[in-house]
């Protein structure tokens, strides 16, 4: 099979989240002024080690933000974010805040997740995540598309868990790192091997 992406697939769904994948789960935090907010983002990485430095990009708008999303509208005020990454025991509160929900609703609430105070920036983060990373904004980017924005940042702090750090490294095996699939489909990677590098 080949097609042309503006010429459409022909199938029952869109195949191409499901040939990128698995992509890991940005759980993007932020604050601004009618409050905080929290939601998920599975177009989203790490860009560079020094200083270390993550994007997302959000896709898609609401009909009480123009052209974009909360993450995005708070982000473009405040000019930090944080990334919180999910475990599969968050999986079920991770999906709640995907909601489209007013802007202003506080996610954290509406949802029960436990948040705290980031420690270099002025954002909430969620108390229980494995590993969170605080961002100073440095770039949003416009990409093709109506609603398509690509956020870039520093990290400024990160958070890990006690129970995440095995033999001195960050190790989610137990629980599985959360990760998008395509369609409705997301995976928990508890397998993992090694490789030197020739």
């Amino acid at each position: 099979m080949f097609y042309r992406p503006q010429d459409g697939h022909g199938l029952p769904h869109n195949p191409f989240n499901a040939i990128v994948a698995p992509r890991p789960i940005g759980w993007i935090s932020t604050r601004g002024p009618g409050g905080d907010n929290l939601a998920p983002y599975s177009f989203f990485n790490a860009t560079a080690y020094v200083p270390p430095q993550v994007m997302f990009a959000s896709t898609g708008a609401k009909p009480d933000r123009p052209g974009t999303k909360d993450s995005v509208a708070q982000i473009a005020q405040s000019r930090v974010f944080c990334v919180n990454i999910a475990d599969a025991s968050m999986r079920q509160a991770m999906n709640a805040t995907s909601a489209a929900l007013p802007a202003g609703t506080d996610e954290f609430t509406a949802c029960a997740i436990a948040r705290a105070e980031c420690e270099t920036i002025d954002c909430p983060r969620v108390a229980d995540a494995p590993a969170a990373l605080e961002c100073r904004a440095t770039r949003i980017i416009r990409l093709a598309g109506a609603a398509n924005v690509m956020v870039l940042g520093v990290v400024t702090g990160i958070h890990i868990r006690d129970d995440c750090l095995k033999d001195g490294r960050f190790d989610l095996s137990a629980t599985g790192w959360l990760a998008r699939l395509g369609y409705k489909d997301y995976t928990a990677t508890r397998e993992t091997f090694e490789m030197e590098r020739p």
